[in-house]
């Protein structure tokens, strides 16, 4: 064989290797007094990923082969004016890697469960448990005497715990930090937990990467879009704050090139470092390269 038919030959057998970002949709807030929503699960080759986990490892993937991706949407903050607990995201995929959604906020109960778990509302409650090496708890409350403010705790991120509240606190828990990636070639973050709401006090903040504020006496803020954020928590009746949607990046070679199907919204960079990159933000398709 010719030094040109090895090489195309190596070329028709090669296999791509592919970094990844997989977030899933962030919880919404909790209404009344409503505990935050916990970040959406995260999983990641490139710098750190969620809940504390070593860094996962990079995909060895077929040519011309298809591999599903389903970008997780947030869920609904809690509405109605009464106690109702905000909805869980949804679950973001690629191949057989699956991030596991934001749990949703209490409204007057615990967190709900998620990749990471949402904030409790007032009294003696829990926050949402966490899916290990993807996120963090939400927080605890351990204080049935708290009034008139009745703070909610915040919704656990990728980085961090929601914040607690404990014995005569009044001010509703921050939402817990997510964590930063580069995969992108520059450094952003991701999959923070939204705040606690509260009748008064000092506003809480949404964690960074996307949690959402607590609201006073307000609606919460919702999760920013495509990070996985967590909504934040209502004051008093108001709406709890949507979560963010989640979003896929997949990193590979700069001699690839993807192609990204039919039911997905994204886009391909330029190369740049080595890489190109591929960013999907929205839907459930197949891609493939080539």
């Amino acid at each position: 064989m010719t030094l040109l038919g090895i090489i195309a030959a190596q070329n028709y057998t090669r296999k791509v290797t592919v970094d990844y970002l997989v977030v899933a949709g962030g919880g919404g807030g909790g209404v009344n007094n409503g505990g935050g929503g916990g970040a959406g699960g995260l999983r990641c080759t490139v710098t750190a990923t969620g809940g504390g986990g070593t860094l996962e490892s990079a995909l060895s993937l077929d040519k011309a082969t298809n591999y599903t991706v389903t970008v997780g949407g947030g869920g609904n903050g809690g509405a109605g004016g009464s106690p109702v607990v905000g909805s869980s995201g949804s679950n973001s995929v690629f191949n057989t890697i699956t991030s596991t959604a934001g749990g949703g906020g209490g409204g007057d109960s615990n967190g709900l469960t998620g990749g990471s778990g949402g904030g409790a509302a007032n009294g003696t409650r829990s926050g949402g448990t966490n899916t290990s090496n993807q996120g963090f708890r939400g927080g605890n409350t351990s204080n049935t005497s708290n009034g008139p403010n009745f703070p909610a705790t915040g919704g656990g991120g990728a980085g961090a715990t929601g914040e607690d509240i404990s014995g005569g606190n009044t001010n509703p828990g921050d939402g817990g930090n997510g964590v930063a990636t580069s995969i992108t070639g520059s450094s952003v973050d991701y999959a923070g937990g939204g705040g606690g709401g509260a009748n008064g006090g000092t506003a809480s903040t949404g964690g960074t990467g996307g949690g959402g504020a607590g609201g006073i006496n307000a609606t919460g803020t919702p999760g920013t879009v495509n990070t996985g954020g967590g909504g934040g928590g209502s004051g008093g009746g108001n709406n709890g704050g949507n979560g963010g949607s989640g979003v896929v990046i997949l990193r590979y070679p700069d001699y690839f090139t993807i192609t990204i199907g039919a039911g997905l919204t994204g886009s391909e960079s330029a190369a740049s470092g080595g890489y190109k990159r591929a960013t999907i933000t929205a839907g459930t398709g197949n891609v493939s390269w080539a």
